[in-house]
């Protein structure tokens, strides 16, 4: 099973504590990991063999797409970006999910091209180390705020 089937297994059962909100076509929930504050992962509720926007029929695809954008809508709300960065990647975990960053002027510091880039253009080992996890306190109050957007947007 991929990490993205396993997380949504523990959704299913309650037990990830970065769960936001089911949609019709995914789960919303925050990133493990917060250098880039808000950052929200919006994924695809089941594997099989859809590994690409393309595998899904047009009206699941249609559905998925406008889903993520409102997920994307109310980070960008909920966290005050300035701008928004979408990913789906997939060569790491095949499962189709969007990674949804929030961006601000100076989150970079002075990484990238002076402190301006795409968010893989920060270092790997700092926006993943443990120092970039949220309190609990930290999560709880994330997860109350976005979910205020959506509810607002659904």
């Amino acid at each position: 099973m991929c990490l993205i089937c396993d997380r949504i297994e523990q959704i299913k059962r309650g037990e990830n504590p970065y769960f936001v909100k089911e949609l019709d076509t995914g789960y919303v929930v925050i990133g493990d990991h917060q250098h880039f504050r808000g950052y929200t992962l919006f994924l695809y509720k089941s594997h099989g063999n859809k590994t690409e926007l393309f595998h899904l029929a047009p009206a699941e695809r249609t559905r998925f797409l406008e889903e993520m954008t409102v997920v994307a809508q109310a980070v960008s709300t909920a966290f005050g970006a300035e701008k928004m960065n979408y990913e789906l990647l997939g060569m790491g975990d095949a499962h189709l999910h969007w990674h949804l960053f929030p961006r601000v002027a100076g989150d970079m510091g002075t990484c990238g091209n002076n402190g301006n880039g795409p968010v893989w253009w920060y270092p790997m080992e700092k926006m993943y180390c443990d120092d970039e996890r949220p309190t609990e306190h930290e999560l709880s109050d994330m997860k109350q705020s976005l979910l205020l957007e959506l509810d607002k947007l659904l």
